[in-house]
This record gives structure tokens, sequence and C-alpha cells, in this order.
């Protein structure tokens, strides 16, 4: 069957992957967010895996490239967005390991039973309601404000999903981490180590990766912060790392 490419989308290759994706050129595409947190996550063959917010599905297909988990599900609210990611699991042969789930991730409990994954991942609207101006576009509205879902919601929905010791990844801006604690202790989930993304060295953090345990004691770790670029605007060694990239065969 020919894979239908829509009009003002491209194919893309995921770089440190011989991964492909369908994005749009004129809609919201993944950003470096979502590839720290392919990063930062880990799992294992035997693991059932749960993104939440998948969007045009970058975050399963690097944690497939990576780990090779034994099943991921995307869920994505918006149908032409899952409608994309589908087509870029089709494009690598991923059906059997890869399934986009168009739904409100409210409605998940209706499908999937509780406590059954070992490893929900997260990058969701940064904004909360009344935070920032809010796009016009609705496709870029929805990606970056809390329209469909909220914190609490992901949180909560992650807590339903994960079986007690399993792990949930987020990746989110450092000015809700109090919120975020917060919720996951509500829906017994643990922090257990924390990383800030700096721009630069002598710049203010702009991200934050989190690993919580549900069901975890009390303790949390912090690991050395990443940092983007270096002073000439460079990537720094660290971003290479995570990116799966040869610094050497480069032109930056």
């Amino acid at each position: 069957m020919e894979l239908e490419i829509k009009k003002d989308e491209r194919i893309d290759i995921i770089p440190g992957s011989d991964l492909k994706i369908i994005q749009n050129r004129k809609k919201f595409s993944y950003g470096m967010d979502a590839v720290l947190l392919s990063g930062f996550s880990s799992m294992k063959k035997e693991d059932r895996v749960v993104d939440l917010g998948t969007g045009t599905g970058i975050i399963p297909l690097l944690l497939q490239s990576r780990y090779k988990p034994k099943k991921i599900y995307g869920i994505e609210f918006q149908e032409e967005v899952a409608n994309m990611a589908t087509r870029s699991v089709h494009l690598n042969n991923l059906d059997e390991k890869i399934e986009i789930l168009n739904m409100d991730l409210k409605n998940i409990p209706q499908v999937f039973n509780s406590n059954q994954f070992d490893v929900v991942t997260s990058n969701p609207p940064y904004m909360n309601k009344g935070g920032g101006i809010i796009n016009s576009e609705y496709n870029f509205a929805i990606s970056r404000h809390e329209i469909a879902c909220t914190l609490e919601d992901i949180i909560e929905i992650s807590s339903f999903l994960l079986k007690n010791g399993g792990k949930f990844f987020l990746v989110h801006r450092p000015h809700r981490l109090v919120d975020i604690v917060y919720l996951l202790r509500k829906y017994n989930i643990e922090p257990k180590e924390i990383q800030f993304v700096h721009p630069k060295v002598e710049e203010k953090p702009n991200l934050l990766l989190l690993k919580c345990r549900k069901g975890g004691k009390p303790e949390l770790k912090f690991r050395e912060p990443l940092y983007v670029y270096n002073e000439d605007n460079t990537y720094t060694d660290g971003i290479y790392k995570i990116y799966g990239i040869d610094k050497e065969n480069t032109n930056d």
C-alpha cells in the first residue's frame, strides 16, 4: 500500500536513527524537548509503555529506536496529528510495536485497565490556563496551553496506568515545578531524579526533566545540569550525545 503524503507535509530523518517522521511545515512540529525526554527516559525490552500527548509520534519512535520496548501506545487528541503519527509508524514498519490512539486521554480508563503499564512518558502543554497569549492557530495553541488537558489530568491518568513501582518521565518548565511535585504526590507518584536544562552555562534553566516512580519512597536526586549551547552558539557535547550524532561528521 502506497503511503499518503498530504499537502504541506514532508518526511524528515530523525537525528541519530534510521527512522523517518512525517511533519507538516505549517503545523506544530516536534522540538528538542521531546528528544531530551526520550534520552532521559529508561525502559526494558519487556516493558509496556504509554506516551501521553504523543503529537506526531516522535517520542514513541525514539523510544522504540533506543530501547525497543515490547509495546508503545501513543495517545493523541488531535485527529489530524494522530493520523500523521500513525502514518509515520507505518512508514517505519513499526505497526506491531507502536499503536497511535486518537482519543481524549481522560477517556483512557474506558480503554485500558489500571496498573497495567511499566512506563508512562509525557511532553505536555507547558502553559496553564490563563498563562501567556494563546496562539490563534488551534494546532499550536492546544500543543502549548492546557486546553484539551491539564497537568493534573496527565498525572492522574499516569497514576491510573502505571503498575506499582512503574516509572513516569516528564519534561516541563521550571516555573511549574511546585505544581508538578504537589500533583505527583497527590496521585501517589514520587519524584526521584531531576535534571535542569539550560540554554547556556550562565543562563537560567528553561526546561526540567523528571523521573518519577509510582509508590516510590521520598528521595529526590539531582543530575548534573544539561547545557544546550556553548558560548559560540554551537551545541554542547551533551546535546550531540543525546541526539546520537557524531560531532566530528557535522558542519556545526
